[in-house]
């Protein structure tokens, strides 16, 4: 006979593995695996969406709705939603999270969008929250819509027609006569006009060749060219404009230096004179005594100035008609011997 005890272990132990087991399919279920960090999303409306709620990341489980909890907002109620994801999993900046359900019968889910941004963001932070689309609610708004518009605008526009057409049958009943003889007469006015406006219309596109010919003639090939020539001419021009005017700012500069330059002599000699001016004064007057004695012995002085010139000129003349007195003149006569 078999041990009751071991039969108890048995059974215990499987149950155990059950329960186990249970526990990790739900926790696979719901995407809570692991250490999670919570993040929070505001919505108007949360149909579908409460506790244990899954939130997915492009469809893929990454966590679980945790909280859901009205707040007001500028006179306003909404739904704090919070929920906590896989730790660490990388989400952007722009991401969004949106209700949604994969299909007319599945549950509702947080579908997290993901964004382009390269700034992730941090647990805690709030994301972007975009509320679902409910398919009928949206049918029925709809044929609400179509009711309103059909007692407001459709019914009294059928009632117009009505009247207009009422009133067309009448006035087709009791002018029909008249109005016909005024096509007619219009139709004869028309007739008769015809001719002149379609003279009118050729010789307005026989002066319309021509201009088209005075066109293609301005833009012949030869003209074309001449004008791009004149356009490149200009450039040329403008871009040496440019050149002479870079030149003129640079000789402006240079000027501007001279005139520095200059004003800083002035000023110098300024502060020369200004510094010593008794020993300027002192030099003119005697430049002045100078001045004033050399025009007195000027006369004098050109005299002596002529005799040396007669002196050399006959000097040089004796030389050139007999070199030889270089040589063997005759030494002057000293005047302290007798002769």
């Amino acid at each position: 006979m078999r041990n009751p005890k071991i039969n108890y272990l048995m059974v215990g132990g499987f149950v155990i593995a059950v329960v186990v087991g249970l526990v990790i399919a739900v926790a696979l279920i719901t995407g809570r695996t692991g250490a999670t960090d919570d993040y929070y999303a505001v919505y108007d409306n949360v149909g579908g969406v409460n506790y244990g709620t899954r939130v997915l990341y492009e469809g893929y489980p990454v966590g679980q709705v945790e909280r859901v909890a009205p707040v007001q907002e500028d006179q306003h109620t909404r739904f704090h939603v919070e929920f906590s994801v896989i730790r660490n999993w990388p989400l952007p900046k722009d991401t969004v999270a949106e209700i949604s359900a994969s299909g007319l019968l599945a549950a509702v889910s947080l579908n997290l969008r993901a964004g382009r941004s390269q700034e992730m963001l941090k647990p805690g932070d709030r994301i972007e929250g975009r509320g679902s689309a409910n398919l009928m609610a949206s049918v029925n708004d709809l044929a609400s819509d179509i009711r309103n518009l059909t007692e407001s605008d459709i019914k009294p526009v059928i009632a117009k027609i009505s009247e207009v057409l009422t009133g067309v049958g009448q006035m087709v009943g009791t002018d029909g006569q008249a109005m016909s003889g005024d096509l007619r007469q219009l139709v004869q006015n028309l007739s008769q006009a015809t001719p002149g406006v379609i003279k009118d219309i050729q010789s307005f596109s026989g002066r319309l060749n021509q201009s088209a010919d005075r066109l293609d003639l301005l833009l012949s090939d030869k003209n074309l060219h001449t004008i791009e020539d004149i356009v490149e001419n200009m450039n040329s021009a403008t871009h040496n404009m440019n050149e002479l005017t870079a030149q003129l700012a640079q000789t402006r500069t240079t000027i501007d230096g001279m005139v520095k330059n200059a004003d800083s002599m002035v000023n110098d000699m300024r502060q020369v004179v200004s510094t010593n001016k008794g020993d300027v004064e002192h030099a003119i007057s005697d430049l002045r005594q100078s001045i004033e004695t050399v025009s007195r012995h000027i006369d004098a002085i050109s005299e002596n100035m002529e005799g040396a010139s007669r002196n050399m000129n006959e000097f040089s003349r004796e030389i050139r008609q007999n070199p030889g007195l270089l040589l063997g003149s005759k030494p002057p006569a000293d005047a302290g011997r007798g002769n």
